[in-house]
């Protein structure tokens, strides 16, 4: 069993609470589903988001999904000029037997063009 990091993000449509919740509980899932990972399996997670989103703590959707005895930060992402609106990221420790060349990244809604150089990139339609 090796310790593993593995990102993720997505971009909300707006700051709206229940959207925020369902866009971050929807990353980590397809993060957990992505690398066969079980919440037992997180050391721990750090959010970060856009300064253009405050309806709600994005670690508060992973709290929703179990991850009750798992360390969770939130904190802020850098504002660059040009840079994304409304993001969500993850960065999460791990412990798996996957290889580092086999961890998926998440990349979600707009998010998907942030990484466009991971060949494991998947968009999702928005359904708005």
């Amino acid at each position: 069993m090796s310790v593993r990091a593995v990102r993720g993000a997505t971009q909300l449509e707006e700051d709206v609470r229940e959207h925020m919740l369902e866009r971050v509980a929807e990353m980590v899932t397809d993060v957990m589903g992505s690398n066969g990972l079980e919440v037992d399996d997180f050391i721990s997670v750090i959010f970060t988001a856009t300064s253009d989103l405050v309806s709600e703590f994005p670690a508060y959707a992973a709290r929703r999904l179990g991850f009750s005895d798992v360390p969770l930060i939130c904190a802020r992402e850098l504002e660059i000029e040009g840079s994304m609106p409304r993001v969500v990221r993850m960065l999460a420790h791990v412990e798996t037997d996957l290889p580092k060349s086999d961890i998926t990244h998440v990349y979600l809604h707009g998010a998907a063009h942030l990484r466009r150089d991971l060949s494991r990139v998947r968009e999702v339609p928005d359904e708005r």
